[in-house]
């Protein structure tokens, strides 16, 4: 990896938060656990990534392109959840948590990307995938908080593949942000027959590219992308297929990355430790 330091520009709002942190005026809101998934489709110059551009009207992130993910749901962490494949207390052992909260992560990460793309990551048996067909009534119940992803398993007699996903990474939001997560990252193969939607409600825009296509648009300008949103797509940009990323995963720490940000006087410095090339810094007098 490329760990050449930049000077990235400082979002808005953040000198003033950064401040207020640091004088003791702000105390940090509790990061909310939340999961998202890197969905991979195997093609000609590599494995493709489903990236979703998040409307200007999105209180998070708003503009930027991100994936399929959100904040786990309290009912997440349901005990008697249909499943297949390694159980909560597995993915308690690889994600640094109890299997009550893992649980709700890798169920946060299914349920999202059911609701979002479209895609889903279950089946009737261990070893299958459900049928394509047409869930938007299902998606939209579960978005709106009708239905838990427990009952609506359990209506199909569905149960949720764990198997088919790979635990990737876990960044924090800095403390000094309005609204902060502890987010797990996954990476799944787009499984065969199903498609992933074309139009999702806070998207502007949907695309499949490949890592080192998006990571070049952020590099030059042209696509937004939180921290946590590059640095994936630039570690995955080397895999081959979508099963290496898989295998890839299996070999991953899932330490959490925290950026912290350093005030000296009208100086301030973000860093995300271990990864230089996305360091913000720069002079930021007082108003």
């Amino acid at each position: 990896m490329d760990h050449r330091a930049t000077t990235l520009p400082m979002p808005p709002g953040w000198p003033a938060r950064i401040r207020a942190l640091d004088s003791g005026v702000l105390t940090p809101p509790v990061p909310r656990p939340a999961a998202t998934v890197v969905l991979l489709r195997d093609a000609a110059a590599g494995p493709e990534a489903y990236l979703l551009r998040r409307r200007t009207s999105m209180a998070f992130a708003a503009g930027m392109y991100a994936y399929p993910g959100g904040g786990v749901d309290p009912r997440d962490a349901e005990a008697e959840l249909a499943w297949a494949g390694p159980g909560p207390q597995e993915w308690a052992r690889r994600l640094g948590v109890d299997a009550r909260t893992a649980q709700a992560v890798v169920c946060a990460a299914v349920r999202e990307t059911f609701e979002e793309a479209g895609v889903l990551l279950a089946g009737p048996d261990a070893g299958s995938i459900a049928e394509p067909r047409d869930w938007s009534a299902e998606r939209a119940a579960l978005e709106a908080h009708e239905l838990s992803f427990a009952d609506f398993l359990r209506e199909h007699g569905l149960v949720l593949r764990s198997d088919l996903l790979g635990g990737w990474a876990r960044w924090i939001t800095p403390a000094f942000e309005e609204r902060r997560y502890d987010t797990w990252f996954f990476v799944a193969a787009l499984p065969s027959g199903q498609r992933a939607a074309l139009e999702v409600g806070e998207a502007d825009r949907v695309a499949w590219m490949t890592p080192t296509e998006a990571v070049r648009g952020y590099d030059e300008g042209r696509f937004g992308m939180l921290p946590p949103t590059v640095t994936v797509l630039r570690e995955l940009s080397p895999v081959r297929t979508a099963s290496d990323a898989l295998a890839a995963a299996g070999r991953r720490t899932l330490d959490p990355v925290l950026g912290r940000a350093e005030v000296r006087g009208d100086r301030m410095t973000v860093r995300w430790p271990g990864y230089d090339e996305l360091t913000i810094d720069g002079d930021f007098p007082e108003a």
